[in-house]
């Protein structure tokens, strides 16, 4: 009888590790974030952690998966910014119209500071700017339609502890601009939200552009000051923006009218997301999300109130020092909009994760979800 009731033993036991195998698999959770779930459960109970804590420990030192409080701790290094553009570097200028009047900034020009042409420009002008360093040169733009490029190259602006009504390198208000070839680095202010660029309204279009080393690399405001407002970015780069000690996200965009970016490089973050957005309809196609060795982004692309998204052609790739399992997130803060669908085509979806990960997490109350032709490369599952 003693064989059977070892052999029963041995049942239960394979029968509950196949369970929490099952159920772990299904939550699309790290160990990591199992175990900081459990940790602030024990919260309040110094028995139970006294036993529990110790043996946690040694599993995230085998799993190489520290704890938050420890992950807060970890260094999180900004390297110098990749060399400036210099004329072989970038497209050719638009022609301008003719009678438009054009501005130059730098040597040789009407202005020595970008913060003089933000003054004196006025509606329909084109601003130009030398390219080369500018620090602490900041400025406010409330022009209703205006121009505003990096001419020879590059214009490379360093806030230099600086800013914008103590908001951002470059506050854009309630207007129409193109914004092209102009770097925006280092931006820290009081409320630790320092920007490239803090966009409030209107229509903003950038091409070209470099975001390094921010707070957060471009912030918009939101559905009470800029609901019809829309953001289009070409071509640029948002990269290691951090706060020490809290999220910072590469960008994030409020319940404005649309969001499209094309042909654009997000990578390191530190705690936030490389693209964070709550705007109403989001065209996000052909960029690379890729938050690399050294980075420690949460999701690399987070829409919290749903809407409209369709992602298409993208490269996105979770590292192994990642806050949380989840690539891509769809609607977890309740949904905003009358309208929300997410639509998936032609991704590469890379989880690094040894341990774990769900790829897109869509919450209860999508309209739809659409996926077709992606590859998703890693452990991981959808959980919709």
């Amino acid at each position: 009888m003693l064989w059977v009731l070892v052999m029963a033993v041995l049942l239960v036991i394979l029968c509950a590790t196949l369970a929490a195998g099952w159920l772990y698999r299904e939550s699309g959770r790290t160990p990591g974030e199992l175990m900081d779930y459990a940790e602030r459960r024990l919260e309040g109970h110094p028995r139970i952690e006294w036993v529990a804590l110790p043996a946690m420990g040694l599993i995230r030192s085998a799993l190489d998966a520290p704890s938050a409080v420890e992950r807060v701790q970890l260094p999180f290094l900004v390297p110098p910014p990749p060399p400036r553009r210099g004329p072989q570097d970038v497209l050719p200028p638009d022609s301008v119209p003719p009678g438009v009047r054009v501005w130059r900034v730098g040597p040789g020009g009407q202005f020595f500071t970008i913060a003089e042409a933000a003054r004196e420009a006025r509606s329909g002008d084109v601003v130009e700017i030398e390219a080369g360093d500018y620090r602490g040169d900041v400025a406010l733009w409330e022009q209703k339609r205006l121009t505003i490029r990096g001419v020879n190259g590059a214009a490379r602006l360093f806030a230099d502890g600086r800013s914008s009504e103590g908001k951002a390198i470059w506050v854009i208000r309630n207007g129409d601009f193109d914004v092209s070839n102009i770097d925006f680095i280092g931006a820290r202010v009081q409320d630790r939200n320092g920007a490239g660029i803090r966009f409030e309204g209107g229509r903003l279009r950038l091409r070209d552009c470099l975001f390094w080393g921010n707070e957060t690399g471009l912030l918009t405001s939101g559905h009470n000051t800029a609901a019809d407002a829309s953001l289009v970015i070409e071509r640029s780069e948002f990269a290691y923006s951090h706060v020490k000690g809290r999220w910072a996200h590469n960008l994030y965009v409020g319940t404005i009218a649309s969001l499209t970016v094309t042909g654009s490089y997000f990578h390191h973050a530190d705690a936030g997301h490389l693209l964070k957005s709550r705007a109403r309809v989001n065209d996000i196609l052909y960029n690379r999300f890729t938050d690399e060795s050294g980075g420690r982004a949460s999701y690399e692309l987070d829409f919290p109130n749903g809407g409209v998204v369709r992602l298409v052609g993208n490269v996105v790739q979770q590292q192994s020092g990642t806050e949380n399992s989840t690539v891509i997130s769809f609607g977890e803060e309740g949904y905003h909009w009358p309208v929300n669908r997410l639509h998936l085509g032609s991704n590469t979806l890379i989880n690094d994760h040894p341990h774990g990960g769900t790829f897109v997490y869509v919450a209860a109350g999508a309209e739809r979800v659409m996926s077709a032709n992606n590859l998703l490369v890693g452990p991981g599952s959808y959980r919709v």
